[in-house]
C-alpha cells in the first residue's frame, strides 16, 4: 500500500492542534497536490519538499503524489510542514520504512539544498508533544527553544538526510540542550537605587508590584516618571516554571528569538506612542500576539500616554479586565493570553509644565482639559494607582543619597505576593467581586471613610472594588491579617488624579 502518515503540529494563537500529514502514491500523470486548507506558502512547499529530496540524493516518486494535511477544516500556513511532507512521501515510496514516523512529530522547513531551516511557534508544539508521549525532531537552531520544555523527548537535525538516516536507524540524532545547561544568572536590569527623591512614587511602584496594579505617573519632564518605570519588572518576584513557558510560548509564535538565557526574566515592552490597535492587541490577516500579549505576566509601558490615538487605548480597556484578547477574523478565531500589568506615563499639560513652582506653563486651562481628556474616563477607571511627581529638588540630586535597592524592595513585595497566593492563589489585582468581599474585610470606621470618599471622589461600583484590593495590597505589604483605616486611607489617596 503506498499510503504513509507523518504527524506534526499546525499553530492557532498558542495553541497546537494536532495535524495528520497522510500522503497517497497512486498511477497517472506525475504531480504532486496538497489539500487540507492549505495556505500559500503550503502549497509551495511541493517545490521545496522536491528539491529538496533530489538534492539529498533520494528518489521523488514519479507518480501522482496526493498529500492531505488532517484536518481539512483547519487552515495551515508557512513552511513548518516542509518535513513531515517530505518523510511521508518518502516513506510511501518506501525510501524509509512506513512505522519508523508514528512515534514522532516532525517540525521545520527544507532549503532546496535539504537544509532545515527554523520555524515560528515550535515551543507550543513541543508542549503539545511531551503531553501525549511523542518524540520531536526539530531544525536545530529551534533546539534551545525546544529544550525549554522539562521531560520533552526532543531531536534537532540539520537537513533532510540526517532525519532519515535517523529513522532508518544508521544514526541517532543528537538530543536538544536540557533547560539546565541554558539557565545562567539572571541580570535583574536597572536598579531602584538609581533613582533620587521621589518617595511616595517609589512607594507606589512597591504597591503596584505587590499586588500586580496599574499604574499612572503624572508629572513634568524629568521627574524621573521612565526610570521608576524600567525599575518595576527588577522588583517584581521571579516567574515560576509555568508563567515562564506561556510567556516563551507567546514569544515564539510571533516569531521573536527566544533568549533562552534569561527566559525567566519578566517581560517589559515599551511601544512607542505611533503603535497601532493590532500593534498593541494583536492581529493580522494571520493573528499573531500584539504587545499586550508579549508583556504576559510583564509590564506594559506606555510613555506619553495622551499621545497614543484615543481609539488605540481603548482597545486596551477589556484585556485589562479579562486577562486575555480574542481575535476574531473572516476565517478563523484566536485568543491570546494578555494578563499584563500597565505602566503610564503622562505630563500634566501639553507643554509639560503645569504647576511648576517656575511658572513656565502658559497653557491655558481649555489646552489642559482637551489634553487630559485625551484619555477616556472608562480607562482610567481601570488605573489603581495614579500618582502626581513634583520636580525634584536640586538638593536631593546633589546630595546622591541613594534609597532602597531593588533587591531589597523586591524581598518585601515577594513576601506580600506569597501571602496573596496563599490567601487567594492569585495576586489581589486579579481578584473577583466575590473575592473582594470575601478577602477584604473593613471595620465599621473603614465602611464609613469609604463610603465618603465613594460620594465625594464620585467613584464607580469598579473603583470602589479596586480601592480594596489596593487596600488588601497595601495591609499584605505590612504583614497585618485586616484592613484598618490606615491602609484604606492610603489606597483612596490614589485614586484623586489632577486636583
Amino acid at each position: 500500500m503506498s499510503l504513509a502518515v507523518a504527524y506534526t503540529r499546525a499553530q492557532a494563537g498558542v495553541a497546537a492542534p494536532l495535524v495528520a500529514c497522510e500522503v497517497h502514491l497512486s498511477g497517472g500523470l506525475p504531480g504532486t497536490s496538497i489539500v487540507g486548507l492549505p495556505e500559500a506558502a503550503v502549497k509551495e512547499s511541493r517545490d521545496r519538499v522536491r528539491a529538496a529530496i533530489l538534492n539529498a540524493q533520494l528518489e521523488y516518486p514519479q507518480r501522482r503524489v496526493t498529500v492531505n494535511l488532517a484536518p481539512a477544516d483547519l487552515p495551515k500556513d508557512g513552511g513548518r510542514y516542509d518535513l513531515p511532507i517530505a518523510l511521508g512521501i518518502l516513506a510511501a515510496n518506501g525510501s524509509l520504512p512506513r512505522d519508523s514516523l508514528g512515534g514522532h512529530e516532525f517540525i521545520g522547513e527544507l532549503a532546496l539544498s535539504g537544509e532545515l531551516r527554523p520555524v515560528r511557534g515550535v515551543l507550543p508544539a513541543v508542549l503539545h508533544a511531551a503531553r501525549v508521549g511523542r518524540r520531536v525532531i526539530v531544525p536545530r537552531r529551534n533546539g534551545a527553544e525546544a529544550a525549554l520544555v522539562a521531560g520533552a523527548d526532543v531531536c534537532v537535525a540539520d537537513s533532510l538526510l540526517d532525519v532519515c538516516a535517523h529513522l532508518a536507524g544508521e544514526v541517532k540524532l543528537e538530543a536538544a540542550a536540557t533547560s539546565a545547561e541554558l539557565h545562567p544568572a539572571v541580570d535583574d536590569g536597572p536598579d531602584l537605587a538609581d533613582v533620587c527623591g521621589q518617595p511616595q512614587a517609589r512607594r507606589a511602584l512597591e504597591i503596584a508590584a505587590a499586588g500586580s496594579h496599574n499604574l499612572l505617573f503624572c508629572g513634568s519632564p524629568g521627574t524621573g516618571k521612565t526610570m521608576l518605570a524600567s525599575r518595576l519588572p527588577g522588583i517584581l518576584p521571579p516567574l515560576d516554571e509555568c508563567e515562564a513557558l506561556e510567556l516563551a510560548a507567546i514569544r515564539s509564535v510571533a516569531g521573536e528569538d527566544s533568549d533562552v538565557a534569561s527566559w525567566k526574566k519578566r517581560a517589559f515592552r515599551h511601544p512607542h506612542h505611533t503603535a497601532s490597535a493590532v500593534a498593541l492587541v494583536g492581529g493580522g490577516s494571520i493573528p499573531r500576539p500584539g504587545e499586550i500579549s508579549l508583556a504576559h505576566h510583564g509590564v506594559l509601558f506606555l510613555d506619553e500616554l495622551p499621545e497614543f490615538d484615543r481609539h488605540v487605548l481603548e482597545v486596551l480597556r477589556e484585556p485589562l479586565e479579562s486577562g486575555r484578547i480574542s481575535i476574531s477574523r473572516a476565517a478563523r478565531q484566536v485568543e491570546f493570553p494578555a494578563r499584563f500589568q500597565l505602566v503610564a506615563a503622562m505630563n500634566p499639560c501639553p507643554c509639560g509644565y503645569a504647576g511648576d513652582p517656575g511658572g513656565r506653563c502658559r497653557c491655558t486651562p481649555d489646552a489642559i482639559t482637551r489634553y487630559r481628556s485625551r484619555i477616556s474616563g472608562p480607562l482610567l477607571d481601570r488605573i489603581d494607582l495614579k500618582i502626581d511627581m513634583p520636580r525634584v529638588p536640586q538638593a536631593d540630586l546633589r546630595s546622591g543619597d541613594a534609597g532602597e535597592t531593588s533587591a531589597v524592595v523586591r524581598e518585601r513585595v515577594a513576601c506580600a505576593r506569597m501571602r496573596q497566593l496563599e490567601r487567594a492563589g492569585k495576586p489581589n489585582a486579579w481578584l473577583g467581586n466575590r473575592e473582594v468581599e470575601r478577602d477584604c474585610h473593613l471595620t465599621p470606621a473603614g465602611h464609613a471613610l469609604l463610603d465618603r470618599a465613594v460620594e465625594r471622589l464620585g467613584l464607580s461600583a469598579r473603583a470602589y472594588h479596586r480601592v480594596l484590593r489596593v487596600a488588601r495590597t497595601i495591609a499584605d505589604l505590612a504583614g497585618d491579617g485586616g484592613i484598618d483605616t490606615v491602609h484604606l486611607s492610603e489606597a483612596i489617596q490614589y485614586r484623586r488624579f489632577g486636583d
